[in-house]
């Protein structure tokens, strides 16, 4: 007998396990009806509130994205990137959503040499991608659910308009940007600083925001047809509409970006028209008796599989979930993982990636020798014959200051907080630059979503919509011939990753985490220690998590801190 389980940003289709008597910071949370988990208690209440009025996991996840936008605004935003794996249990099928915007036609390495750039900047307009994320939601609200445009938006409409309680982690961020926003954003100001600095704990509020979600809402209500239509004359507001149009304006303007000079965006109305989220099959690899289901590699998600084959050679059940070996053992085959995503991912579009190679088992055995009882201190991609060449490797440590100018990475650098205290780091404990949610419904339809992007101090809110473009083209290089170098219309190797797991070829689970390049270390030592030591679901996520900055940093300026952990 198996039940339904939810804890924190994980959910599984789970049996007995051990750890009764273990403290945990909250319990196992099992449900009969439906289980929904988000980042954020007021994103995980608007699931709910879809299921309890009927609607079914593919709504709920579309309402959860969208509450999550207005109450997460410095991990996530309306002009970010999504992408969605699920299993529909109608069809028996999973399928992988992709809600990853591509970069503009004018964004080419020549254009960015012309700047004088050789790097692409973390913040301001040139490193925004087509927004992602209202498609793949539209889309999936389309074909796979069953309300409309306002019923999803009606949450996140509430709490813009009416306000949410201000996160320590908001404001701290709020204060990092403030004097960017002040002397060279001011629509950011004007939004995040109306009152001056907001407090922790107060009531805040982004009314544009409600506007442009409400706008959106009456465009399809007024539109004569079936759901589908109504709910393709909203995606149309976005990308053919209103919102592309006061995009394409704002973007002319040049604005204040981490090179530490004033540039315009590349992004224009028509590369958001021509832009279509897709569906692919997901990747999958056997573990025992879990098979595992990633997106493919212009996500990072492939790391995980290759992880797990590599570790397939190691007694892992033999070890301390907690001990010097068991950490040692994945850590160094993480790194090799991660090597290789520096190596060989890229949008698959454009680029041929050895993807059946990597997962071989003659592959991963070979590569399995170069674990040794010491930590490796060199960056050890792979070698595959055809698909060779140089792979940038910048050694780093230091903080650079770019958090001033609209960080990279919504990891802010070190700052004072409201009350006086460091809230958020680099280097602490506190970390995090993006949302995660999960729903499973009574009929066993499975949703898993890391929607990030648009984060407030990414790129000035455009005026009278309420919010920010994304910055993820930052993780594209600008030296040729890489599989992740920019091209026009080209998607960027993305850091965001969704998991699901199949078990005896039924569906068991479904699980994700913020963090970056973190998420696909932290997620797989979830699963690890969930699979050889039966540490149950809430005890898995307790559990001292461990990571390394080994390989290069997706994010702006892109450095990698050898041997650390």
């Amino acid at each position: 007998m198996s039940s339904n389980l939810a804890l924190g940003n994980f959910r599984l289709s789970y049996g007995p396990d051990a750890g009764e008597g273990a403290f945990t910071t909250r319990p196992e949370i099992v449900g009969a009806f439906g289980v929904v988990a988000s980042t954020h208690w007021l994103g995980t209440a608007a699931g709910m509130r879809i299921l309890e009025k009927g609607g079914n996991a593919f709504d709920a996840a579309v309402a959860i994205g969208f509450a999550l936008q207005v109450v997460e605004p410095h991990l996530n935003g309306f002009g970010g990137e999504v992408p969605i794996i699920f299993h529909d249990a109608k069809s028996g099928r999973a399928r992988v959503l992709c809600g990853q915007g591509v970069a503009p036609a004018g964004a080419t390495i020549e254009a960015f040499a012309g700047l004088g750039l050789d790097i692409i900047p973390g913040s301001g307009f040139l490193p925004a991608c087509v927004p992602g994320s209202f498609g793949a939601w539209m889309r999936l609200l389309q074909d796979y659910g069953t309300m409309g445009v306002g019923d999803v938006l009606e949450s996140a409409i509430t709490y813009a308009r009416d306000g949410y309680v201000m996160l320590p982690r908001i404001a701290a961020a709020i204060q990092t940007v403030a004097p960017l926003f002040r002397e060279e954003w001011p629509t950011s100001a004007s939004v995040y600083l109306k009152d001056g600095l907001p407090a922790p704990g107060s009531l805040f509020a982004n009314p544009d925001l409600a506007s442009t979600y409400e706008r959106i809402v009456r465009v399809a209500e007024e539109t004569r047809g079936t759901r589908e239509q109504k709910i393709e004359a909203a995606r149309k507001a976005f990308y053919q509409g209103f919102v592309a149009d006061a995009i394409e304006r704002f973007v002319r303007t040049p604005v204040m970006d981490t090179s530490g000079s004033r540039h315009a965006g590349l992004i224009s109305g028509q590369d958001l028209s021509l832009w279509q989220e897709t569906y692919e099959d997901p990747l999958s690899l056997s573990y025992g008796d879990f098979q595992v289901l990633k997106p493919g590699p212009w996500t990072q998600g492939p790391v995980f599989l290759q992880q797990l084959a590599l570790l397939k050679g190691f007694d892992l059940s033999s070890m301390d979930p907690l001990g010097a070996d068991f950490i040692h053992t994945v850590t160094e085959c993480s790194k090799l993982a991660f090597a290789d995503r520096e190596k060989y991912y890229g949008d698959p579009n454009f680029v041929d990636v050895p993807m059946a190679r990597l997962l071989n088992e003659d592959y991963a055995s070979a590569r399995r020798e170069l674990v040794g009882s010491a930590a490796s201190l060199d960056f050890r991609p792979g070698s595959i014959e055809g698909f060779d060449h140089a792979v940038p490797y910048t050694v780093g440590d230091a903080e650079d200051g770019s958090a001033a100018l609209g960080a990279g990475e919504p990891t802010v650098a070190r700052s004072t907080a409201v009350s006086g205290e460091p809230a958020i780091s680099r280097r602490g404990a506190v970390r995090g630059d993006t949302v995660h949610l999960d729903v499973i419904d009574r009929h066993g339809n499975i949703v898993s979503a890391t929607p990030s992007g648009g984060w407030l101090q990414s790129s000035p809110v455009i005026p009278g919509l309420g919010f920010a473009l994304g910055t993820r083209a930052q993780m594209f290089w600008l030296k040729p011939g890489l599989p992740s170098s920019l091209a026009p219309g080209k998607r960027p190797r993305t850091t965001l990753s969704v998991s699901l797991v199949y078990r005896d070829a039924d569906p068991y689970a479904s699980f994700g985490t913020p963090g970056g390049d973190q998420q696909d270390q932290w997620s797989s030592v979830f699963f690890l220690r969930h699979v050889h030591h039966n540490l149950n679901l809430q005890r898995a996520i307790d559990a001292p998590m461990f990571h390394n900055d080994h390989m290069p940093s997706s994010f702006f300026p892109r450095r990698a801190k050898p041997g650390s952990l």
